[in-house]
């Protein structure tokens, strides 16, 4: 508690101290976060931020939960951002170049400003993915993307309104249906699931306090 720094969620100012993170000094500050962030029992990507130090103009966006508070931080929630998304059945689709012409037309209007990149607060080389996605490579752009959580601030300044997320996710998709080596050891879990191996222990775990879980979950044994 001895040293403190005075950050501004939504226009008002705080004082928190400083080895927070944003998220965790957002909840000192008493705001709940309702929309359900990753380590907040929902999907990882949820908190993503804007963020600026006073009399320094650049606006930087990251995860809440990766970056530590500054003195005078300058921070707004994105809000969930409205993706464009496309219906498919990956089963019914083939890993061409027509399917990104077919369901993703805007990223042949990306104008290469660079944007989405320096939006990203996984440092992805988004607009480069976008481009192995043009040229069908989907292998490369699932592998240049994969770090992707779905946070929707490369889309935010997009002059082509490209949905990169969407794009990276199709590609990631077609990668593992069609292209990537298939996994054996996986193929025999979802089968051993799929013939019911494991639901009478799934039934007895979803029983278990929620403390019990998480002891068994933390003391799992890891396979090397």
């Amino acid at each position: 508690m001895e040293n403190m720094v005075n950050i501004y969620l939504f226009g008002k100012r705080y004082s928190v101290p400083d080895d927070l993170t944003i998220i965790c000094a957002m909840e000192y500050a008493g705001y709940q976060l309702i929309r359900g962030c990753g380590c907040r029992s929902g999907f990882c990507g949820a908190c993503a931020v804007f963020y600026r130090i006073k009399e320094n103009g650049e606006l930087k966006t990251c995860l809440a939960c990766q970056t530590q508070v500054q003195n005078d931080m300058y921070i707004a929630a994105l809000p969930s951002f409205p993706l464009k998304k496309q219906a498919y059945d990956i089963n019914k689709i083939k890993p061409d170049v027509q399917i990104m012409r077919q369901l993703h037309p805007e990223i042949y209007s990306c104008v290469g400003c660079n944007v989405c990149t320096k939006r990203c607060p996984q440092g992805l080389n988004v607009m480069q993915y976008i481009e192995h996605a043009r040229r069908g490579e989907f292998k490369k752009c699932a592998e240049e993307s994969f770090e992707c959580v779905m946070c929707g601030a490369c889309s935010t300044k997009c002059p082509a309104e490209i949905a990169h997320p969407q794009v990276a996710m199709l590609a990631r998709r077609l990668n593992g249906r069609y292209i990537a080596p298939e996994s054996k050891h996986l193929k025999d879990r979802v089968e051993e699931i799929d013939s019911g191996k494991y639901t009478e222990l799934i039934k007895q775990i979803i029983q278990k306090p929620v403390e019990e879980i998480k002891e068994l979950y933390n003391n799992r044994d890891i396979e090397k």
